[in-house]
């Protein structure tokens, strides 16, 4: 990175760039996903915010085409309560007219009566194919417009060029070069919340349940929920069974039973096929379990439910940053940038060039067509490739296992997270495929230093993905006063390796316990850390387990406390968050719940912060939205407590608006985790094991484990795009151990975003983003995308 002053030379803000002039027109094609609301709500406001005016295009490319009062300028309040609705409100059609060059005429000739020459489009990839068609063509048509005398040479030539940004909204999450597609996470919450609900009456009554997902050419979903609930089998399009699946499935289905378990659960993609290209449907499953087997078999299609109901937390957040981005790239575009579409890699924000996204996309169907699978799977991108990766290797418990001989134990440390669950069951399940013996610690370091360690075993962890809090059970205590009893403990059952799961306190011990390595031989053995605090509050990674539970937890209590103010108007609510000092909960929860303000410890605020609040409000109440979102974080600050923002906001809004407070405490760790705990957990935790693995080989010399480099005692984190592994010594200069955050923590630079959205002025840097990428370059550096 540059020295300190060259770096402020280079910032680049967005206040200069301006919108006057420019008209933007928003719409939604294709079938629709959740939180493409939020989306175009961030389009209309980041809009407006620059003044440039903004239309909907209502019924996708049919009202584009039909024009009249399909295309409507939109206003700031135009989409309040959107971000909380599934679905798309400004509608979505497929159009036959659309796709000959008479309907696109029609279609050029409403834009050009209106002055709109930018375009955004929420949609797949035939949508997106359509667009960029339909940019490539805009100069013969506005020839043709200018020909037949319908537009003057003013109107051609002040709409001479047509800029398109895309953004993919499908629940498939089938786009090459995105990790994640607007919908996919709130398609796998509805699924998950189905298979949730399924396993009960499964385990009651000893069935087999078959159940079908969305995914015709895309397996994305179907492999995401059986890694999330720990499905017994997956059928995907990407990947057939090899010939004789039957009896290898059937031969499983009953071990499984045999191990004790009352239940199977088994999906299939509605794409899947065997490798002769021949459909594999549920109800051949279920004859084949029924006929093989006598299992009572059941069949459940989820259809159109998965693209219903409210969008996740993160698919608001991911919506909200890419309709940002997406006016930002309007605003930079010329005649030379290609349509480009506006995506997330890792954790970051990216522009790739559009037609580069769909060719690949259309390879991994013509690989898949062409019976090349491995090709398809690699096409997909790391982040499938690993998912799949991941699968296999947690699945299926294998009769002959290599032997290591090493003993390797697991923890929980620090306050339950949802997801520390999944990780146990993917480190116990993945060291058993590597040979070791693993033991489960109970209690944290409280249960290591009394002793209460023993053998975890493959069947021991089955169902676990989907239970809330900590089974192994998980407290604060830090090791550092106990470090002689845990030296003896791990003689005593001869470990050779930790892997600690949990908050800052096992960050904190992890560092304790790599101090004393220097005192005590025994503590010289690979320790690796894996995040899991719903606060988020971790050095040396973007995310942690538990908090997208949390975020979801909040967000759907704000939504539900937004609907009762609506009923009684006027009133402002004031919302207590968790997160210790870290405002990433209160900061991310405001921006998914649509907050007017949000009070965090990282940036400070005095008296006169809350009074411009105030007045804000005060504003607000004059418009149509009558209601009000304020959330503190609880540690934000120690005299502005919320009781005391309360009384203030009560005080002066008196006349105006009245409030009322709401503290949302322990809900925030409890709960089912979200799908992309389970996930993350599942991912991080193989990942952390396969390190240890790695480590244990390399310093296991003379018939022991020794090593006290500081290497070995690691965190694995996710830093931007990649999943790393950072020695916990090297991260001690990253921390303010005071408060117990990372003194840089990346979600501050979300917070303008959210200020922009309630329309407050605010400086707001847009450096790292505009860069145009391609799609085969973020893949080679993606390296071990999450």
């Amino acid at each position: 990175m540059a020295a300190a002053p060259k770096r402020q030379d280079t910032r680049k803000f967005f206040e200069n760039l301006s919108g006057a002039g420019k008209s933007i027109g928003v719409l939604t094609s294709g079938g629709d996903a959740q939180g493409m609301n939020a989306a175009v709500r961030a389009v209309v406001r980041m809009g407006i915010y620059v003044e440039a005016k903004v239309y909907f295009i209502y019924e996708g490319y049919q009202g584009m085409v039909d024009g009249g009062d399909n295309i409507k300028e939109a206003t700031w309040e135009s989409v309040s309560s959107m971000l909380q609705v599934g679905g798309t409100v400004i509608g979505s059609a497929r159009c036959k007219e659309f796709r000959v060059r008479e309907g696109r005429l029609r279609a050029a000739h409403n834009l050009v009566q209106r002055g709109i020459n930018n375009l955004c489009v929420i949609g797949g990839d035939g949508s997106l194919t359509g667009a960029n068609l339909f940019r490539e063509e805009w100069s013969g048509l506005l020839g043709e417009l200018l020909g037949q005398g319908l537009i003057d040479e003013e109107a051609a030539r002040s709409n001479s060029e047509l800029h398109i940004v895309g953004m993919v909204g499908s629940i498939d999450n089938d786009f090459c070069g995105t990790d994640m597609t607007i919908g996919t996470d709130s398609a796998l919450h509805r699924i998950i919340e189905v298979v949730d609900a399924i396993m009960t009456t499964a385990q009651s009554h000893q069935r087999t349940f078959v159940l079908e997902v969305m995914g015709r050419h895309c397996g994305y979903l179907a492999m995401v929920s059986a890694l999330a609930c720990g499905a017994d089998w997956v059928f995907i399009p990407e990947m057939p069974p090899e010939d004789g699946w039957e009896d290898v499935m059937c031969q499983k289905l009953s071990e499984n039973r045999a191990d004790k378990k009352r239940l199977n659960i088994i999906i299939v993609a509605e794409g899947a096929i065997d490798s002769h290209n021949k459909a594999i449907t549920p109800d051949n499953i279920k004859e084949l379990v029924v006929r093989c087997l006598g299992f009572d078999t059941r069949v459940t299609i989820l259809g159109h439910v998965q693209r219903g109901g409210t969008p996740s937390a993160f698919d608001r957040i991911l919506a909200s940053r890419m309709g940002v981005e997406a006016v930002l790239a309007l605003l930079e575009a010329s005649a030379t940038t290609p349509a480009c579409v506006v995506s997330l890699v890792g954790n970051q924000a990216v522009r790739l060039p559009l037609m580069e996204c769909v060719q690949m996309t259309q390879e991994v169907q013509k690989a898949m067509d062409e019976k090349k699978f491995e090709e398809a799977v690699r096409l997909r991108g790391s982040s499938f490739e690993n998912n799949l990766t991941t699968y296999r290797l947690l699945s299926y418990h294998k009769a002959e296992l290599p032997n290591s001989s090493f003993n390797v134990a697991v923890l929980n440390v620090g306050a339950p997270a949802a997801g520390m669950n999944a990780a146990v069951r993917a480190a116990v399940r993945v060291g058993i495929s590597e040979g070791h013996k693993m033991f489960a610690v109970s209690d944290g370091f409280e249960g290591f230093y009394k002793g209460q360690i023993k053998e975890i075993k493959w069947g021991d962890v089955g169902g676990w993905t989907g239970q809330g809090g900590s089974l192994l059970g998980t407290k604060r205590t830090l090791p550092g006063k106990h470090l002689e009893e845990i030296a003896e403990q791990i003689r005593i059952h001869n470990i050779n390796a930790l892997m600690v799961i949990g908050g800052f306190e096992a960050y904190v011990g992890l560092l304790e316990l790599a101090a004393a390595r220097e005192r005590y031989d025994e503590l010289c053995v690979p320790m690796v850390m894996v995040p899991a605090t719903v606060s988020n509050n971790i050095p040396g990674s973007d995310l942690s387990i538990g908090s997208d539970t949390a975020l979801n937890a909040i967000t759907d209590t704000c939504d539900r406390i937004k609907q009762s103010a609506s009923g009684t108007k006027r009133r402002v609510f004031i919302i207590e968050t968790m997160g210790g000092y870290c405002g990433y909960l209160a900061t991310v929860g405001g921006l998914a719940a649509g907050a007017d303000t949000v009070y965090i410890y990282e940036e400070p605020f005095n008296i006169r912060d809350l009074q411009a609040n105030v007045e804000h409000l005060t504003q607000k109440m004059k418009t149509s939205i009558q209601r009000g979102l304020v959330l503190r974080n609880e540690n934000s600050n120690e005299n502005f407590t919320t009781d005391f923002i309360y009384q203030l906001y009560t005080e002066e809004g008196r006349g105006v608006f009245d409030c009322r407070k709401n503290i949302l405490g322990h809900m925030q760790q409890g709960g089912a985790p979200s799908p992309f705990d389970r996930n993350f957990g599942t991912k991080v935790a193989a990942k952390a094991i396969q390190w240890v693995t790695k480590t244990l080989k390399e310093s296991y010399k003379g018939g022991r484990v020794f090593t006290n480099s500081e290497d070995t005692a690691c965190l694995l984190g996710m830093r931007r795009r990649a999943l790393v592994f950072q020695p916990v010594s090297k991260l001690r200069d990253e921390t303010d151990f005071v408060h117990r955050i990372p003194k840089e923590q990346w979600w501050l630079k979300l917070r303008p975003l959210m200020k922009i959205l309630a329309k407050y002025k605010t400086s707001y840097d847009v450096s790292d983003s505009g860069q145009l990428e391609h799609v085969s370059r973020v893949r080679a550096r993606e390296g071990d995308t999450i």
